[in-house]
This record gives C-alpha cells, sequence and structure tokens, in this order.
C-alpha cells in the first residue's frame, strides 16, 4: 500500500534537484506532465492524487495516457515521446526505492517511444526576413523592442528560453560585441554580432536603460518575456509582413523557425557544419545535418555542377504490319 504522492515528492525534491541538480526547464517539463497524467488517472480512476497508490499506475494507464494525448490533446509524437521520457526516468527512481514493486516498473519502463517522420525545417528567405524586420511600428516603444528582438533572433539564431534569460550585462557591444546566454545542458556560448545588429542593441539598450541584471527585453511590467509572448510577437509580425511577402502567407513562422533561418543562411554563406553547430550550440555536429537536407539551393548547386546525361536517340515508330503470312 505505497502512497504515490511521497515518491512523486522525493522524485522532485531529490533525484531532479539534489542527485541530478536538474536544471529549472527540466523540472518544469517535468511537473507539467505529472500534472496531465495526475489529472487523466483522476478523471480515469475518480481519485484524488493524494490518495492514489503506487499500483495504481500501472502500464495500462500509462499507455493509456499516451493514447489520451496523442487523440485528445492532439500532441506530437515529439511531445507524447517526451512525456514518456519523464514517465520513465520517475520509475526507474522508484525501481530503487520501492523494490517489491520492480515488476510494475519494469512493465512501464518497456513502453517503447514512438518513431515519427521528420519533416524537412522551413526557414525564411532573404525578402521574407527584410518584410519582417520591417513589420514593427518603430515609431513605438513596443515596436522598437519588437524590432530588436526580431533582427538578434535571425543574426544569431538564439532560442526562446535563451532570449529570455538575456539580461541587460549580457550583451558586450564594445570590441568584439556578442550576446553571451546559457542554452541546453547549461552550456554558456557566446555569439558575435554584426555592426547593424550592434548599432540597433546601443539603440535599444540605451532606451530600455536597465541595471545589468534587468532583462535586456522585457515586458510592459518590466519582466522577462514569456515563451507564449515571442511567440506570439513572431506569429503577429508575420501576419503583418504577409501583406507585403505573399510567400509569408503559407508558411508557419515561429522563433525557432528564425532560428533555422540562421542556420541556413550560415550554411549557405561556406561555412562548415562544426561552426554552425558551435554557432547555434548544438551538442553534436550530426544535428545539423537536416540543414543540409533542407537547402534545396545548395542541391540546385551541386546539379548545376555534374555533367548532364546524354539522351539515347528515341527510335522511330514501327510501322504497324497491314498483312500476316499464312504458313
Amino acid at each position: 500500500m505505497t502512497l504515490l504522492a511521497g515518491l512523486l515528492e522525493a522524485f522532485f525534491t531529490e533525484r531532479l534537484q539534489h542527485q541530478r541538480n536538474a536544471s529549472p526547464h527540466t523540472i518544469a517539463a517535468y511537473r507539467d506532465t505529472f500534472r496531465l497524467l495526475l489529472t487523466f488517472v483522476q478523471d480515469r480512476l475518480h481519485k484524488p492524487p493524494s490518495a492514489l497508490l503506487l499500483a495504481d499506475l500501472d502500464a495500462a494507464l500509462v499507455a493509456s495516457f499516451l493514447q489520451h494525448l496523442e487523440k485528445r490533446r492532439r500532441n506530437s509524437m515529439r511531445t507524447r515521446n517526451a512525456r514518456l521520457a519523464a514517465i520513465h526516468s520517475f520509475f526507474r527512481f522508484v525501481a530503487l526505492q520501492e523494490p517489491a514493486h520492480s515488476w510494475t516498473c519494469q512493465r512501464v519502463i518497456a513502453i517503447p517511444t514512438k518513431k515519427f517522420e521528420r519533416k524537412l525545417i522551413t526557414s525564411l528567405t532573404r525578402a521574407e526576413q527584410e518584410a519582417l524586420l520591417a513589420a514593427p511600428d518603430q515609431t513605438t516603444w513596443l515596436g522598437r523592442r519588437d524590432h530588436a528582438i526580431l533582427m538578434l533572433l535571425l543574426q544569431t539564431g538564439l532560442r526562446v528560453s535563451e532570449l529570455r534569460d538575456l539580461r541587460c550585462a549580457d550583451v558586450v557591444l564594445t570590441t568584439g560585441a556578442h550576446v553571451r546566454c546559457r542554452g541546453k545542458g547549461r552550456k554558456e556560448r557566446c555569439t558575435p554580432l554584426t555592426r547593424e545588429t550592434v548599432k540597433l542593441l546601443r539603440a535599444w539598450l540605451a532606451e530600455r536603460a536597465g541595471p545589468p541584471t534587468a532583462p535586456a527585453f522585457p515586458s510592459r511590467r518590466d519582466t522577462a518575456l514569456s515563451r507564449d509572448a515571442v511567440e506570439r510577437l513572431v506569429a503577429k509580425y508575420t501576419e503583418i509582413a504577409s501583406a507585403a511577402c505573399d510567400t509569408l502567407k503559407t508558411k508557419r513562422v515561429s522563433p525557432h523557425v528564425l532560428r533555422h533561418t540562421t542556420a541556413v543562411s550560415l550554411l549557405r554563406a561556406g561555412n562548415d557544419r562544426a561552426v554552425i553547430a558551435l554557432w547555434l550550440g548544438h551538442e553534436s555536429i550530426e544535428t545539423t545535418q537536416m540543414y543540409l537536407d533542407a537547402d534545396l539551393s545548395m542541391k540546385e548547386h551541386a546539379l548545376a555542377r555534374t555533367a548532364p546525361h546524354r539522351c539515347a536517340p528515341v527510335p522511330a515508330a514501327i510501322a504497324p504490319m497491314t498483312a500476316f503470312s499464312r504458313s
């Protein structure tokens, strides 16, 4: 009769925070997973989370929850697999804490991740980038902030989490201008800035006039922007820019698409994959392979350098026979 609540608390406090020293982003993602799971189990078993037993959370119920994510919540395979990874991590912890429930843990851990189709990435052309940058109304404070955000995202390829955590002191505009951020895996990196971006950010930070520890791009309440706010910002200006650039109407532009655009621009400029991986803070150089797959212009350039095949002459049509010999 092992209660689930105590094990969940130990998992978050002892396992994630103390033993693994997990990042706040990881803890928040795991928290959201179990919030959804507990809500689903409460509706299915009609028991409050505080009364749930570990035995209630068997492999069949977890499998039903994963199906619920796909069918009812319309989650993608990536999201479904990320939720399952959090559940796997919890049951590996439980297997050590409660050996009597090893069989239950083993069956849950045996639930496999699902394979999914890897679609080609979306990136913006030069004309689409210029239309997007021209969309904010730079006569207003909000428009100048948003213009600086879009320019920085397109030039540096920062993730949304990296942009949100950016402080005024992280933007260095002296000799060797760069932005300093902490990405996935708590890896710090510095990304250089172009002259145009330096000029724009210098004007913005002078207007922002915040202390070194303040967010570089604050909300109206002078707090860090949320992820949803950045995504709405990009979607808003994409819709405005589509009036001047028709091709944007057929594209779903997100902050991550701007990151892809940075990578494709670096690739077209002739930079090596190792440089692009270093620029974007990728864990492995193999991650940049998707940009090679998506860049049609590089494939067209490679095709133009190949010798065309010589086609064999088409034989003349054979006239139909009008008479047949009789044996």
